[in-house]
């Protein structure tokens, strides 16, 4: 395939900025075009999709929506079908369950043209899980052809665990709790807002819920079986979701060696603030676009350790789909130069920060 041609399909909150991030690095990433796929023609969201053409992303659609489209102002390249039959990676940015649907109605007729396709989130099922820098070393070039991008908390979860547990040695993990405090939704968005505190439900017997699971399947890929399990609920803010972890471990530490392994792990920030509004209000000031691109922001006031426990609690920011994003991207340039991607992606180095 001589031509790079990266497609995303969604324009929703890790849609739209993914496809910012991919036009703006073009040139840095190797990437050739940038396409996208907006389902339903709105004029509430014609101003985004005006933007991202400016930026160099070319429109799609389905046949059968083009003159929706062509009406509110905007004219679609290609069709659906003909965007996916170009592409060389695809990355499917819709709400969960829909990816796996794509899956079966698109993306199986074009595996033999097709590097590689990316789901998002909780889309179990889809393909090997990924986050950037925790199971790269478990990616099996012209075998892995689908790869579901975690959770933006199942990123931070893991790379907790790796970088304070796991880092020490493989078997220091002896059990880990999380709690998964989110925001109701995002600043973009005016639905599903909660009015109070809402708690969630354990689906999952040995996990509790879908982040811890997917943390778990995540560690798998490298043989690695851990005692993970979580919780989660919903709180009435619209800012970041936040991780509240406590980890037992095997091996005895400090709090000074434990942040130094956190300041030593380059996609880990760490900040003294303990507000959400303070961090969140970083990343609008300071990051592409609103978004940190790092995995987790630990708050070092919050840690602490229990002696006789052996045990290591804390709290972390999960920035707003920003490690999504970051890993996104990096499994994207694996697929296209799986030899020198972890060198291309070092264009994304500026909205990575060691403090909050």
């Amino acid at each position: 395939m001589s031509r790079k041609v990266v497609h995303v399909i969604g324009t929703g909150t890790i849609g739209e900025p993914l496809i910012g991030l991919l036009c703006d690095f073009k040139k840095d990433l190797g990437i050739d075009e940038v396409t996208f796929h907006k389902n339903t023609p709105l004029t509430t969201d014609r101003s985004k999709v005006v933007s991202l053409n400016k930026r160099g992303a070319r429109l799609s659609t389905h046949k059968s929506k083009y003159k929706g489209f062509i009406d509110i102002g905007l004219k679609p390249e290609f069709t659906t079908e003909e965007a996916i039959n170009r592409a060389s990676v695809v990355i499917d940015c819709t709400p969960s369950s829909y990816g796996l649907d794509n899956k079966e109605k698109y993306y199986n007729k074009f595996l033999n043209n097709t590097l590689g396709f990316i789901s998002q989130g909780s889309e179990f099922g889809f393909g090997k899980p990924y986050a950037r820098g925790i199971n790269d070393d478990s990616l099996i070039r012209g075998e892995d052809k689908f790869i579901q991008v975690v959770s933006c908390n199942t990123h931070n979860l893991s790379t907790i665990v790796q970088t304070i547990a796991l880092d020490k040695s493989d078997n220091n993990l002896l059990d880990g709790r999380f709690l998964l405090i989110r925001r109701a939704n995002d600043v973009s968005q005016s639905k599903r807002f909660v009015p109070a505190p809402e708690v969630g439900i354990h689906r999952d017997q040995k996990y509790g819920t879908h982040h811890a699971r997917d943390a778990a399947l995540l560690f798998k890929t490298m043989n690695k079986d851990l005692p993970l399990f979580s919780s989660a609920m919903k709180v009435n803010s619209q800012l970041m979701h936040i991780l509240y972890f406590t980890l037992k471990l095997k091996h005895k530490t400090s709090i000074d060696e434990v942040i130094d392994r956190l300041h030593s792990n380059d996609r880990i920030s760490l900040t003294d603030k303990i507000n959400t509004n303070e961090v969140f209000s970083f990343g609008r000031d300071h990051g592409h676009f609103g978004r940190i691109l790092n995995q987790t922001v630990v708050s070092i006031p919050s840690l602490h350790i229990n002696q006789h426990k052996d045990e290591i609690s804390g709290f972390c920011f999960t920035p707003q789909d920003g490690n999504s994003l970051l890993s996104s991207i990096a499994i994207t340039e694996w697929f296209l130069y799986p030899k020198s991607y972890e060198d291309k992606i070092q264009c994304l180095k500026p909205f990575f920060f060691n403090e909050v």
